[in-house]
């Protein structure tokens, strides 16, 4: 019998238990990056949160059992200012931001394709890019104008966002509200301030691609449309969980809504919205202009990342979280004692039932954090087990002290001389020269530890 896990439904509002459309096949959409810039800190947090999910699921469901796509917007108005900017292709420009992207999120414990599929069987992790998918987003416009739900005007197709009448059933914003709250300066070709645009011309220099609906000038894709049409591909007319932002539910998921179920009829597109709440720094909001931006690699140039991906989970992904050094300091420290109590403990322990327990109550990891606590003291088998779990402890504590040293970029050899200039006066009752070596360790960024059998150990501070 499978476990029970229930899910907070942002399109009810509410926690239920999670059924599946097809158990043999657990389908799972979330929203991936826009390619133009290195991610932020920010942009972690859905990265990390929804992985734990993804490997939630596979625990229980069977890895060959769950299907999981994370798309990678890769045409967009930001990617065509920022080539423009640089001087370069946009394919160069998404594909550099791509690999730069892969590489962050890697060191932040994520599961890849390679890590998930297997040659000659389904692939079941898949990162489909948005100018893959041209025809399957032409196929919806089509569909969306041959139902009477879009129309061409002026080179672009609209959605016509009067003939779905409940539209705004994910955001809880009323049809009428929208209509008397919205923007009276709009385009001249809209039939209502609210539609808004599956396809439009390109512009000199813009990518471009044949458009649909019989429009002579090329064209480019609307934002919202290529969610729509990756996930039918990939995951079908409609599926289990679409997990994202929770800055993206107005419009951006609303407007998934209205294009897929109008296209294919349907009652709903994904029968579970999952949302995670927003980050700040040090109680700010994130702004360059605040001089607070802080992107993944630059977090990872100070921080191992298993200490960033225990930090974001140490905060329940609906709630907002405070991104401050004191948080990851303490996760750090933790993250010792975890490696301390679990030692070389045989990876292949039974994932202990209160750890499942805690992230089948809608990914509650503050309680999952709670029982590895307990588990440290008691079973470290079990520790290292539930750990691997979440995403972190997957190895040994000499790999993390050497991640450690790596990215405080000490000098090994430098630290070990001074340790044995220490214990030489130490020896000779030198506590003066002692104390100097001390302090010089501590300069260079490490503490040391005398131990019981006359031993010396040392880890990089913090």
């Amino acid at each position: 019998m499978t476990p029970m896990l229930r899910l907070y439904n942002t399109l009810t509002r509410e926690k239920a238990a999670f059924a599946p459309i097809d158990p043999t096949n657990v389908r799972m959409y979330a929203c991936g990056p826009t390619v133009y810039d290195a991610a932020h800190i920010g942009n972690a947090r859905p990265i990390i949160v929804f992985d734990l999910l993804f490997r939630l699921l596979r625990h229980l469901y069977g890895p060959e059992h769950v299907t999981y796509a994370r798309n990678v917007t890769d045409v967009d108005d930001k990617i065509n200012a920022r080539a423009l900017e640089r001087g370069i292709t946009i394919r160069a420009l998404t594909d550099g931001t791509l690999a730069q992207f892969h590489k962050d999120i890697r060191d932040l414990g994520v599961l890849m394709a390679e890590d998930v599929n297997r040659a000659g069987e389904p692939a079941r992790f898949i990162e489909p890019r948005a100018t893959d998918h041209i025809g399957e987003m032409h196929r919806l416009i089509e569909g969306l104008v041959a139902a009477g739900h879009a129309y061409v005007a002026e080179g672009h197709v609209l959605f016509d966002v009067p003939s779905m009448p409940d539209y705004g059933a994910l955001s809880k914003r009323p049809l009428d509200e929208m209509e008397a709250g919205a923007r009276v300066e709009v385009a001249p070709y809209k039939r209502s301030p609210l539609d808004f645009v599956l396809w439009k011309p390109s512009k000199a220099g813009e990518p471009s691609w044949p458009s649909p609906c019989g429009i002579d000038a090329p064209g480019r894709p609307g934002w919202h449309i290529e969610c729509s049409a990756m996930s039918w591909k990939h995951l079908g007319k409609t599926f289990d969980i679409h997990a994202g932002g929770i800055d993206l539910i107005f419009p951006h998921h609303e407007n998934e809504v209205a294009q897929s179920r109008c296209c294919f009829g349907t009652d709903v597109m994904a029968h579970v919205w999952l949302h995670n709440g927003f980050l700040q720094v040090e109680g700010e909001k994130m702004s360059k202009s605040l001089g607070n931006f802080i992107t993944i690699r630059q977090v990872l140039d100070d921080w191992p990342g298993e200490v960033v991906r225990l930090n974001m989970l140490k905060t329940h992904y609906r709630q907002p979280i405070d991104w401050t050094l004191r948080g990851l300091e303490e996760s750090s420290r933790m993250l010792d004692r975890w490696y301390e109590a679990a030692g070389e403990a045989a990876p292949d322990a039974a994932v202990p039932g209160g750890v499942v327990e805690a992230l089948g109550d809608d990914l509650n990891t503050p309680a999952a954090i709670g029982e590895l606590h307990r588990l440290a003291g008691s079973d470290a088998g079990a520790l290292k087990a539930g750990a691997g779990l979440m995403g972190f402890l997957p190895t040994t504590k000499a790999k993390r002290e050497a991640e450690r040293v790596g990215a405080a970029g000490i000098d090994v050899a430098r630290v070990e001389a001074l340790i044995a200039e220490r214990k030489a006066a130490r020896a000779a009752k030198d506590w003066a020269a002692s104390d100097r070596v001390r302090d010089a360790l501590t300069a260079l960024g490490v503490s040391v530890k005398d131990n019981k059998d006359g031993t010396t150990t040392w880890t990089v501070a913090g």
